[in-house]
């Protein structure tokens, strides 16, 4: 068995260093290099190469222009912001490109014409400035919620510029606070500090390009007399501030350290600016306080002074009281069991779990949306006598469920409902019981009168149960000529939902395609657990899950290798690139957009060190090796048939660098391999500034689709 494993180790230790080696000779690096003279120049070749294929088809200018209906369309739902007493919206159309800050009273809002008065202009201001802003929302200070930070972004990208506004004067304060471009996060410490991370100057930065070190900055003080708070070292991924209320007037001011993309270590920092390690498991995310306790989320088992607590849970913390006991020595089985420091308020089932990223808090209760096998609703925890009760508020079933936002004063909830064929409707949950009331809906984008949903299983590699949603036409003859489009993402715990998506409906539902999403692991669906089995290196489980739905969806006669798509981005745009190297058998079309796909020298690039939690790290000879095995940049092969793929990115995104999509084009170049590279100048990770840009991207995206999958 020694000599096995010896062997084993000697094998993975010569893949990692072959896998190094290639890395370490990449002769497309220079395309990382993303304002590079050279690169750019690559780029318009490319751009000048795709764009008479794809908006010089006949199908593009009907396929724009009703993508930029839809987007622009002034019968959308202006998606509320509960800011003090007001309602806010940022809305964006044909006339606002840029878009407006507007905001109206409850009232207003909900009737069928809200009487809107404009805050800010973001084309006005642009014009003015000779700049690009993109809004990127608006922290306001709270109780008066008197002066907000508004977010501007050049172009799209993360880093942003901070500016402090006057609501009540509908203009920046001339002397009040105004921060630099960076990635910055930043909250109100009362109404005249700030506490925040950011780019401080060389050394405050993490390997993961995020701010490690939180300060304190004065009304009136430069940058350079903030007061320091707390640092991260360079291997943490970020620090971030959080300051926290509840309707009792109870306060804490946080900050978590985070120790890799999943795993935060909490502190509090309190009035003297000390700070405290608070011993909460580092698999958890904060939503709120109610009641004087901390609302937390928990993404693993957890056992405190003897009380455990299972993983998908939510838990109302008595933060004092633990902060006085985390240290002490484990209770002896004596006298009566002291009360525990955490309430469950939430504990998962079998499939029935908590959407982490939808939980919120309001006066009295605990908002969140609640998936059993993948199909949403809205719940809400109320505390009565030291118990969670749990009651659902009542809606539509089977649906997507998200909440819009909560009330700052109340329990007041806006969210909606909505499914593949149901347009979505914007729902106000009333007061301190599950009440709720239509307040908006958006009008039929599409015709789904002969359309229908199923929920099928797939069955994975591994015998596993991979549910996934199909939307086709009522008549669809099962003969596998449907041109499919099969889309999914599974990484980073997040989900895969039935929503009404007009874009799909009207430029490919509507022309007779077929659209198929798959759950597949990685994703939140079904909690941390779904998430956890394919981390690093069972991530092949992700991609296996992905093969198995396409492999179902051709064995039934849905569709054939001819006729199927693939879509994804981000993530999603690594599963791209696998399904192209691992399956190309089974596709005749791939949509690679803002993908990560040279998984080697992820971790180099721009915030790509903050996923090592995810993929694992390729500086590692164990983990290379895993992580070579399916890195899609690596794994392009001479002598393999590739179906042609569409790779897309944009320039200015600082999340997910350019140099992946680009080094993979020019890769499948170099392998005389058939492809179409456009590269979005603007836009930022989102790939679209506003809705011109991205009718153009989603034009381009189908008429591709529909000359591989419908010609």
């Amino acid at each position: 068995m020694r000599s096995f494993r010896l062997a084993a180790l000697a094998g993975l230790a010569l893949l990692a260093s072959a896998a190094v080696a290639v890395a370490q000779t990449d002769p497309f690096q220079w395309l990382e290099e993303v304002e590079a003279p050279r690169a750019l120049d690559w780029v318009k070749g490319e751009n000048a190469r795709a764009e008479p294929v794809l908006t010089g088809d006949a199908r593009y200018k009907t396929l724009h222009d009703e993508a930029l209906a839809v987007l622009s369309a002034k019968d959308r739902i202006p998606l509320p912001e509960f800011i003090g007493a007001a309602v806010y919206n940022f809305w964006q159309d044909g006339e606002h490109v840029r878009g407006i800050w507007r905001r109206t009273t409850l009232e207003s809002y909900r009737s069928a014409e809200p009487q809107w008065e404009t805050v800010l202009d973001l084309d006005a201001l642009s014009a003015v400035e000779h700049a690009n802003w993109i809004w990127k929302g608006a922290n306001c200070r709270s109780p008066g919620y008197d002066r907000c930070l508004v977010s501007l972004s050049n172009g799209g990208k993360d880093a942003v510029e901070v500016r402090e506004f006057d609501l009540a004067a509908k203009r920046f304060v001339a002397d009040g606070f105004k921060l630099p471009e960076g990635k910055q996060n930043i909250d109100w410490l009362d109404d005249d500090r700030l506490i925040l991370t950011r780019d401080w100057g060389p050394g405050s930065l993490t390997e993961s390009g995020y701010g490690r070190i939180i300060k304190v900055l004065g009304r009136g003080q430069p940058l350079s007399a903030a007061k320091t708070v707390f640092e991260g070292e360079t291997r943490h991924v970020s620090v971030n501030p959080e300051v926290v209320k509840d309707a009792k007037g109870n306060r804490l001011v946080l900050v978590g350290l985070g120790l890799d993309f999943f795993n935060t270590a909490w502190f509090v920092v309190d009035d003297q600016l000390r700070t405290q390690r608070l011993m909460l498991p580092t698999r958890s995310n904060v939503h709120g306080m109610v009641g004087g306790r901390l609302i937390v989320s928990i993404q693993q088992d957890w056992t405190w002074k003897g009380d455990s607590y299972k993983t998908g849970s939510v838990i109302a913390v008595d933060v004092p009281t633990m902060i006085a006991n985390q240290f002490s020595p484990q209770p002896r089985n004596r006298g009566p069991a002291p009360k525990p420091v955490a309430q469950v308020v939430f504990e998962p089932k079998d499939r029935v779990a908590l959407d982490r990223d939808q939980i919120r808090v309001t006066d009295n209760r605990v908002v969140a949306v609640l998936y059993n096998n993948v199909r949403g609703s809205l719940v809400s925890f109320n505390q009565t006598q030291g118990v969670w009760l749990m009651q659902r508020y009542l809606g539509a079933d089977n649906a997507a469920v998200s909440i819009v936002s909560t009330a700052d004063k109340g329990d007041d909830v806006f969210y909606t409902e909505e499914t593949f064929l149901t347009p979505t409707t914007l729902k106000l949950g009333v007061g301190s019981t599950p009440m709720s009331k239509p307040v908006k809906l958006l009008p039929a984008k599409f015709d789904a009168e002969n359309l229908m949903v199923e929920q099928r299983t797939a069955i994975s590699k591994d015998g596993t149960a991979i549910p996934y949603f199909l939307v086709r036409r009522k008549d669809l003859a099962m003969n596998g000529q449907a041109p499919t489009l099969l889309h999914a993402y599974g990484g980073f715990q997040l989900s895969k939902l039935p929503v009404y998506d007009p874009i799909v409906g009207k430029l490919w539902l509507e022309r007779g395609g077929v659209y198929a999403v798959a759950n597949i692991r990685g994703g939140g669906e079904f909690g941390p657990a779904w998430h956890e089995a394919a981390l690093k290196a069972n991530r092949q489980r992700a991609y296996d899950d992905y093969f198995a739905v396409a492999e179902a969806l051709i064995k039934d006669g849905v569709t054939s290798p001819r006729r199927l798509g693939a879509y994804g981005r981000s993530n999603g745009g690594l599963l791209m690139g696998v399904a192209l190297t691992q399956r190309p058998d089974l596709w005749n079309a791939v949509v690679v957009e803002s993908p990560l796909l040279d998984m080697l020298r992820y971790h180099k690039l721009p915030a790509g060190a903050s996923w090592i939690g995810e993929y694992g790290d390729p500086e590692k000879p164990e983990e290379a090796a895993w992580i070579a095995a399916y890195s899609p940049y690596q794994n392009l092969k001479p002598g393999v048939k590739y179906p042609l793929a569409y790779i897309t990115t944009s320039t200015k995104d600082d999340r997910v660098h350019p140099g992946h999509a680009r080094k993979f084009a020019a890769k499948l170049q170099s392998l005389g391999q058939p492809y179409l590279y456009h590269e979005n100048l603007d836009g930022g990770h989102a790939n679209g500034a506003d809705p011109k840009a991205n009718a153009r991207r989603w034009a381009m995206h189908y008429v591709y689709l529909s000359r591989q999958l419908m010609d």
